[in-house]
């Protein structure tokens, strides 16, 4: 059979990246939103686009969807109801194509318990674990406590000691049944020095199977993954051969159809790998090896769900060259990869050099805590491993981005670091290597930065202003003191102090040091081409309010333009502890009165699907706690008041 529409079960960049192929292949399709996505680039791509009032995890209300406008087959894309077994069911009782594995292989394979008995059975090596906390002393420390189902790290745990079991065992229940709806955990022993190596794999109905070689995805923070390459740096043809037999050996036991992927954990010190699960669905990371295979595996999906044989063997894959991909999020990694939210008052990818952007933003997107703060996937395809990096990190610093505070800087710094272009990725690199978290930049190019800005904005002043405009700014029949504007970046303020010369250049200072000459060869609305004392770049700027982004060579620089005069207002009070991000809190563990010691939980939040715990700075006493279970907060706002004893230094 064939489809002439498509509707697709999902949001975001998974939903645009369906989307693409299947116009490429003359499929219309149609998107389900929620309020939250009524602008996003998604819904305006789809052909029709439906409302849904309930949410993405609402499979009755898509069915109903898909029929209304006359779909003849569902896409789930990954995470919300893509190993969702009852619901890819519904979707075939329906008379409606799924497309993706049969339900009773989602429910063998996607359950990550009944995954793990299938590959003992099938002879493929495994960790030791368990299926209640009571086996934990059996399991041994340290141990990962693991969601059932879903995946993308949530509902994951690392338990060093016994005491801390219970309460590991609890967090990811609550996690897991948000993200999933089930809160099923497991514990499994955990492995610090390993890398993360899956294998891709497609089946068609017919019986054929193949897999298309491995991805390491081993650069990982909250056990989500972050970097993900193909071919993994350490997999030679013998593993590669062993590793893909065993994914398809599991595969064969369960008749299993259309894309998936085993996953196993490598040892990195023996290379042993072992079986950790079984994805039945499309993985975020699967851009590497369509670029490394010349392979559309969203065309395979469809082509096998509409019955026709993949075409070729396994003799028949070969690879070419070397893929990576980052993943762009909304967090801030100098405050433990928190989530951010925001509005991208930019955000452009530069022309060159060319990769791959899968993104489900665009300037001017709205980014909150109801959903994953990945913002966009990067993929750099190029004939060897070293020139795949130096590509991708080129293209993320000259991506101009600004407004939500996010991970482009660390991604960059890693794919640069020697330790990742050498190959020593295990999954404890960010603890280990400890890459730089963010731009860090000199006062010398932090005041550089500063004057090209000042410069810009004043050239934007005086192309708005309502009369006089062909006069340069401050321009005066006196010769008066040089005009001045100061920007805060981060704790640091760069004081500009310009005065425009007859010929158009400037004289700039800081009001410090010696003053220095400035060229504007070129100012638009969007950029500026500026020499300041013999250096010339070209930089792109956007303003939004009070905030200017300037493009550097190596990322943006967000400088808030500090006002004349000061403004009153409030100011957090001594021992305030305030909401790292807007969220829902979850639980309050303190009341006034109590006292507590430094590290001690006072406040679990929850945003973007994600547990985060409020922890007390210092030893002290609660004197004040403004909020409760169940309560919305804002980015900011203060949770608690803690009275630190007077014998802590804190």
């Amino acid at each position: 059979m064939s489809f002439s529409t498509i509707l697709i079960a999902n949001r975001g960049e998974i939903a645009r990246r369906i989307m693409r192929t299947a116009h490429a292949m003359g499929i219309r399709t149609v998107a389900v939103y929620v309020d939250a996505d009524a602008a996003a680039p998604f819904v305006a791509d789809a052909d029709e686009a439906v409302r849904l009032s309930t949410g993405y995890l609402d499979g009755a209300a898509i069915i109903v969807a898909a029929h209304a406008t006359g779909a003849q087959a569902i896409h789930p894309g990954y995470g919300f109801l893509s190993e969702n077994a009852g619901f890819a069911a519904d979707v075939v009782a329906a008379g409606l194509v799924w497309i993706g594995p049969p339900a009773t292989a989602i429910a063998s394979m996607g359950d990550k318990l009944a995954a793990k008995r299938v590959a003992v059975a099938a002879g493929v090596p495994t960790l030791p674990s368990s299926e209640t906390p009571a086996g934990a002393a059996d399991v041994g420390y340290p141990l990962l406590v693991k969601a059932s189902a879903g995946g993308g790290g949530k509902g994951i745990r690392i338990v060093a000691t016994a005491s801390e079991l219970d309460e590991a065992v609890a967090s990811a229940q609550r996690e897991a049944l948000s993200g999933f709806g089930d809160d099923r955990v497991f514990l499994e022993r955990y492995v610090a020095a390993s890398r993360h190596v899956e294998i891709q794999i497609l089946g068609d109905v017919h019986g054929n199977l193949v897999h298309l070689g491995e991805r390491e995805c081993s650069i990982q923070r909250r056990h989500q993954k972050l970097i993900e390459e193909s071919p993994s740096p350490v997999v030679d043809a013998a593993m590669r051969a062993a590793m893909g037999e065993a994914a398809l050996q599991l595969a064969r036991s369960m008749g299993y159809q259309s894309a998936g992927t085993v996953e196993f954990l490598v040892d990195d010190a023996t290379r042993e790998f072992f079986f950790l699960e079984v994805n039945t669905r499309l993985q975020v990371e699967h851009p590497v090896t369509e670029e490394v295979t010349g392979i559309d595996l969203v065309r395979e999906q469809i082509r096998i769900a509409a019955g026709e044989p993949l075409g070729y063997e396994q003799h028949d894959i070969s690879f070419a060259g070397h893929a990576i991909e980052a993943r762009l999020c909304a967090e801030d990694p100098d405050a433990g990869f928190l989530p951010a939210t925001g509005t991208l008052h930019a955000f452009a990818p530069a022309t060159t050099p060319v990769v791959r952007w899968e993104s489900g933003v665009e300037q001017g997107s709205v980014v909150s805590v109801a959903f994953d703060p990945m913002l966009a996937k990067v993929v750099a395809h190029a004939p060897t491993r070293s020139e795949a990096a130096a590509l991708l990190a080129l293209a993320l610093e000259r991506l101009h981005l600004g407004g939500v505070t996010t991970n482009r800087d660390f991604l960059a710094a890693t794919l640069r670091h020697q330790n990742f272009i050498d190959g020593d990725t295990t999954t404890d690199f960010i603890e280990r290597v400890r890459p730089a978290l963010k731009l860090a930049l000199s006062d010398a190019d932090l005041q550089r930065l500063g004057t090209a800005a000042a410069l810009w904005i004043q050239g934007e002043n005086r192309a708005h202003a309502p009369v006089l405009a062909q006069l340069p700014s401050g321009w005066r029949n006196a010769r008066l003191p040089a005009q001045q504007l100061s920007l805060r970046h981060g704790d640091r303020v760069v004081q500009v102090d310009y005065r425009s010369r007859r010929d158009g250049s400037f004289t700039v200072g800081d009001g410090a040091n010696e003053a220095v000459s400035a060229h504007i060869h070129r100012r638009s609305h969007a950029d500026i081409d500026i020499e300041i004392n013999g250096r010339r770049a070209t930089s792109r700027i956007t303003r939004a309010g009070d905030r200017v982004f300037i493009q550097t060579v190596r990322g943006t620089i967000d400088f808030t333009i500090v006002p004349r005069f000061d403004i009153p207002g409030s100011e957090l009070p001594t021992g305030g502890l305030t909401a790292p991000m807007p969220g829902t809190v979850l639980d309050v563990r303190v009341a006034v009165g109590d006292h507590v010691a430094a590290g001690t939980t006072l406040v679990v939040m929850e945003a973007m699907k994600m547990e985060h715990h409020i922890t007390a700075p210092a030893e002290g006493t609660v004197t004040e706690v403004f909020v409760r279970a169940g309560e919305q907060v804002s980015n900011g706002a203060v949770l608690l008041m803690i009275e630190p004893d007077e014998t802590d230094g804190a």
